[in-house]
């Protein structure tokens, strides 16, 4: 049912072109891993001790790049998958999901299921059963309490949880026991595994945020000093760097050899993928997202690392605003639902925008390898058999659309018109190399059909940002279309799906805070999410899924591009990772290992004394940084 795929795009001395064809389908497990060994030392009652005089040396650091810095260490209330990337390396689910979509036990002692008892026959209920050593970084033990004491952190309307959503079918929890959790839950559910799991799912300790489950939720100081279960611990800041040690209390034994781990964000793309693929100056960039062009020669001559692609869930798409973004209502609310667009509310056009878009070109001219031309938008997990939805590239027929619906150049300057109004739309998006490059193909191929799109560019962290008085996030969408990638984060899409439901329509009175920024309400789609939400049986589950999906693009209600893969560089240094599209590159950071002893390595050192309270201001430019959402 789940699929995944992982190509290598490494180093190879003889070829017999540049161009990146040929590519091996590779394990995601790279070979030299050991398995990690459950810690039979007991554990120090006095937890860490750091020396911070001392130097740790290249080969001692691993180095990750991120195109965005953590604002938060908190999950729950991350602005963008940066934040969960670096947290996930402290704290942990229940459980998680690896490559093929199956669960995977990391806090649990193992999965509740239909044969063990720990899933109820009516579905109304599940057990989870916590392993029974485990202690948080500080010493304190974790038990079934902080995991009550999260879903009450999390569903607090005060706190503003982002992974709220995840946590609105459960009626009730309570912690049996010390390591023994009840979930009941308000209907049967066959998506039982959703709380607790992935990167939504992971555990707090109560005793550092219960005098923060209120308003001050984001002025907890465990935000930034956080107390995890993970294999490493979090030190501090120096010289714009996120520094992580080993965990000591971690429930099993390292054999990284990685003294530090150290986190660089607001790096440009270009910049992360030389540093780790042909300098050798950092042994991880996350999801590169540069035009294929400018990523052949590093692919091609890097010798110091390979680029990792995962195909995950991830499309990239064109959103199509259904209200108006230039009527105000009387709160001066714009994109209100109670105003339809002006120009895009009839299908036709609607129509001839998608059959005036070349997906193909798209993906091949930027893309490459690194994504896939398609018209849906639930590409994973994919039910066997399903056939992908076709779509077309036909501009005889969008422009015999357009002068069905009225729009005709009237004035043979090239843009269609209609009553004395040109056919015109705004189209925005993130600042990035392959949005724009988008943006300008876009452009061009609707110009084609004569539509005049103009171009507007976002700074990335206003683009995303949660914030209910950034009038630029993709939230309040003050304009006609709008491009980024997203996808279900878990292969359950049922949450996923419901972001184009009625109920979720972002506006003034939930503060933009729910995901159908489109303003897209269909009474049929709703019907067929509702039924799906419920639905036991697998087969007739998907089939209503596929539904969804297919309703979608018959109502051109949303744009899909590109499937998208992750894009990940990796130096050769390392080994024992594997990603998944499911959850944080960093998921698994406990297994990655140093692959060779590493001679006359670039000077990577941080000296600790050099470590301050205070961050400093990193050199690096946001803006040519992709974002992943």
């Amino acid at each position: 049912m789940f699929f995944s795929g992982s190509i290598s795009l490494g180093h190879h001395r003889h070829r017999p072109n540049r161009r990146m064809v040929g590519l091996l389908l590779a394990a995601m497990l790279l070979g030299g891993c050991q398995p990690l060994t459950q810690s039979t030392s007991g554990a120090p009652d006095s937890p860490h001790s750091d020396d911070l005089d001392s130097d740790v040396t290249a080969p001692d650091v691993l180095t990750l790049i991120y195109s965005r810095s953590p604002v938060t260490l908190n999950p729950h209330l991350a602005t963008g998958f940066q934040d969960f990337e670096a947290a996930r390396i402290i704290y942990e689910p229940l459980a998680s999901y690896g490559p093929d979509g199956q669960l995977v036990p990391i806090l649990a002692a193992d999965l509740p299921s239909l044969e063990n008892g720990d899933i109820s026959e009516d579905r109304r209920s599940v057990t989870w059963r916590l392993q029974e050593t485990l202690r948080w970084s500080d010493g304190e033990p974790l038990t079934a309490e902080d995991v009550v004491f999260t879903y009450k952190f999390i569903i607090n309307k005060d706190v503003a949880a982002v992974t709220a959503q995840y946590y609105r079918d459960i009626k009730s929890i309570e912690a049996v026991d010390d390591h023994t959790v009840k979930i009941i839950f308000k209907q049967p559910t066959a998506s039982w595994q959703t709380p607790f799991t992935g990167l939504n799912g992971l555990i707090l300790p109560e005793h550092l945020f219960k005098d923060f489950n209120n308003r001050k939720a984001r002025e907890a100081p465990a935000n930034f000093q956080p107390v995890g279960t993970g294999p490493y611990r979090y030190l501090t800041q120096a010289q714009g760097r996120l520094l992580f040690a080993p965990n000591e209390l971690y429930r099993y034994t390292l054999n990284s050899g990685f003294k530090r781990v150290e986190i660089l964000g607001d790096v440009p793309p270009y910049v992360a993928a030389r540093d780790v693929l042909r300098d050798g100056t950092a042994d991880f960039a996350h999801n590169i997202q540069l035009e294929s062009a400018a990523l052949i020669d590093l692919v091609e001559t890097g010798a110091a690392g390979n680029l990792l692609l995962t195909f995950g869930s991830q499309v990239e798409r064109i959103m199509l605003n259904f209200a108006d973004p230039n009527q105000e209502t009387q709160a001066k609310e714009r994109s209100s639902k109670d105003f339809p667009h002006p120009i895009l509310r009839d299908f036709r056009v609607r129509q001839a925008i998608d059959y005036g878009i070349d997906r193909q070109a798209i993906a091949r001219q930027l893309y490459g390898d690194l994504g896939q031309a398609t018209s849906q938008l639930l590409v994973a997990p994919n039910p066997a058999g399903e056939q992908p939805i076709p779509f077309k590239h036909d501009v005889e027929t969008a422009k015999a659309l357009l002068d069905e619906a009225g729009w005709v150049d009237s004035d043979g300057d090239g843009v269609r018109d209609r009553n004395g109004k040109p056919l015109q739309l705004i189209f925005q998006t993130s600042i990035g190399t392959i949005r724009q490059a988008t943006q300008a193909m876009v452009q061009q191929q609707l110009a084609d059909i004569g539509i005049n799109v103009l171009i507007e560019r976002i700074r990335t962290d206003d683009f995303f940002s949660a914030d209910p008085d950034q009038t630029n996030s993709i939230n309040h969408f003050y304009a006609d279309m709008q491009e980024y990638a997203i996808g279900n984060d878990i292969p359950d899409p049922t949450i996923y799906m419901s972001w184009w439901t009625c109920d979720n329509i972002a506006a003034l009175e939930n503060n933009w805070q729910k995901p159908n920024n489109a303003r897209y309400c269909n009474s049929d789609y709703d019907y067929l999410w509702n039924i799906a939400r419920s639905e036991i049986d697998p087969a007739a589950r998907n089939e209503l899924f596929r539904q969804m999906d297919r309703l979608l693009a018959d109502d051109v209600a949303v744009l899909p591009i590109v499937h998208r893969s992750l894009a990940n560089a990796v130096s050769n240094r390392i080994t024992g990772y594997t990603f998944t599209p499911w959850d944080a590159s960093t998921w698994d950071i406990a297994n990655w290992q140093q692959a060779t002893p590493v001679e006359n390595a670039p000077d990577r050192a941080v000296k600790n004394s050099q470590i301050e309270s205070t961050p400093s201001e990193s050199d690096a430019s946001t803006e040519d940084a992709e974002t992943t959402e």
